[in-house]
C-alpha cells in the first residue's frame, strides 16, 4: 500500500470507550502495516491507558500534523484535544461533560482534512446519548460531518469489508428506523440518490470504472408479484430503471436472501439495502471484527471502525482493534485513490 503524501488523522471518540485501547493496539502491534496517523486525544490519557494496559507504546505530543510521519515509527503521534477534557474520563462511565472535547476533536480533524493537513480521517466512536444530553443536535457522526463539509453533499453510510470472499459493501438507504418507518420512509428519489452517490463512489474512492450495484428488495422473494407487498413495483423498480436510464449499471431488485452467498457477491461491487439490518447482518456475520464505516458523498475521505464504544470493555485489554485497522488502512486507500484520479 502506497502512503497517502499527509498523515490519516484519527479522532479520540468518547473518551471513556474503547477507542484509545484500540489506538493503542492499533501502532503497538500493527504501525509496520499501517499508514502513519496521528490522534487527536489527550496525551497524558493516553500515555495512562497504555501503562493500565501494559502496552509498550510511547506518546508523542505534536503540535502540527506535519509533525506525524518522523514521530510515528517510534511513538504514537497526539496533537492535545481543544478544548481539553473537562473532567478525567473514568474509563466505562461516558461524562456528557466531556461532549465539548469529543466534539471538538471531530472539527479539528475536519479542518485538517478540508485543508489538506491529513489525508483522510477516521473517527472513534462517540456516545450519541451523552453528546445529546450536552446539547449535541445531531443523530450521530455521519449527519455532523456532513453539516460541517457544507451544503451540497449529501453522505451516505457504506459498511465495507475487504477480507470477504468477492468483496461485500452494503448501502442502507434507511439506517435507524424502526421497521415500519422504515418501509414508510421508502421513495423512488432517496433510492435513486443513494444509488448515484454510491456509483460515484465506487469510482472515484474504489476506483471501478463501471461499477455493479445490485439492489435489494424490501419484502420476502421480492414482493412475489405483489403477494408480500407492493413497495417492489411501485417504488424499487422505477428507482432502478431511473438509475439505468442516468447510466447507473443497477439491477434488481432482488430478493435479500439470495444477494450475499459467495457467488452472489462476485456479481456485484456493492449492495443497496432497503433498511438498517439487511445491510449490517450479512456485514456482521461474515466478518464481525473488521468492517468498515465508509461515508460516501462528503468532499474528504472519512472511515470508521464498525462498532461502539464498549464501555464494559474499555481498559480492560480485552476490545479487538481489527476494525479500527481496517478502518485506518482503507482511508489511506481510498485517499491515494482519489489522489490517482
Amino acid at each position: 500500500m502506497s502512503e497517502p503524501v499527509a498523515p490519516v488523522v484519527v479522532t479520540m471518540g468518547d473518551p471513556a470507550g474503547i477507542g484509545g485501547d484500540c489506538l493503542l493496539k492499533a501502532w503497538t502491534e500493527h504501525r509496520a502495516s499501517l499508514p502513519p496517523f496521528f490522534v487527536i486525544d489527550d496525551p497524558g490519557r493516553l500515555g495512562a491507558l497504555a501503562l493500565k494496559l501494559k502496552l509498550d507504546c510511547s506518546i508523542q505530543t505534536i503540535a502540527d500534523p506535519s509533525e506525524a510521519h518522523a514521530q510515528f515509527e517510534k511513538a504514537l503521534p497526539v496533537l492535545p484535544v481543544d478544548p481539553p477534557l473537562s473532567a478525567p474520563a473514568e474509563l466505562g462511565t461516558p461524562d456528557s461533560n466531556n461532549a465539548s472535547a469529543v466534539i471538538g476533536a471531530i472539527d479539528k480533524a475536519v479542518m485538517f482534512v478540508q485543508n489538506s493537513q491529513a489525508a483522510a480521517m477516521v473517527t472513534n466512536p462517540i456516545h450519541k446519548a451523552s453528546m445529546q444530553d450536552a446539547g449535541f443536535a445531531h443523530p450521530g457522526h455521519t449527519e455532523y460531518l456532513g453539516q460541517l463539509a457544507g451544503p451540497g453533499n449529501q453522505p451516505v453510510m457504506m459498511l465495507a469489508s475487504a477480507k470477504v470472499r468477492n468483496g461485500l459493501r452494503v448501502v442502507p438507504v434507511t439506517i435507524h428506523l424502526a421497521h415500519t418507518d422504515a418501509a414508510a420512509a421508502l421513495t423512488t428519489d432517496i433510492i435513486i440518490s443513494h444509488g448515484t452517490i454510491t456509483a460515484a463512489a465506487l469510482q472515484q474512492d474504489f476506483g471501478l470504472e463501471e461499477p455493479r450495484i445490485a439492489v435489494a428488495a424490501l419484502n420476502p422473494h421480492a414482493g412475489e408479484d405483489g403477494k408480500f407487498g407492493d413497495e417492489e413495483a411501485r417504488v424499487i423498480a422505477p428507482a432502478v430503471a431511473a438509475l439505468q436510464d442516468i447510466g447507473v449499471n443497477a439491477f434488481g431488485p432482488l430478493p435479500a436472501d439470495t444477494l450475499f452467498h459467495t457467488d452472489a457477491r462476485g456479481m456485484a461491487d456493492a449492495v443497496l439495502c432497503m433498511y438498517h439490518d439487511q445491510a449490517l447482518i450479512p456485514l456482521k456475520t461474515l466478518d464481525f471484527y473488521g468492517g468498515v464505516n465508509v461515508t460516501l458523498g462528503l468532499p474528504f475521505v472519512r472511515t470508521s471502525p464498525d462498532h461502539g464504544t464498549a464501555f464494559d470493555l474499555a481498559g480492560t485489554g480485552k476490545a479487538r482493534c481489527d476494525s479500527l485497522v481496517a478502518a485506518l488502512r482503507m482511508a489511506a486507500e481510498i485517499a491515494n485513490t482519489r489522489a490517482r484520479l
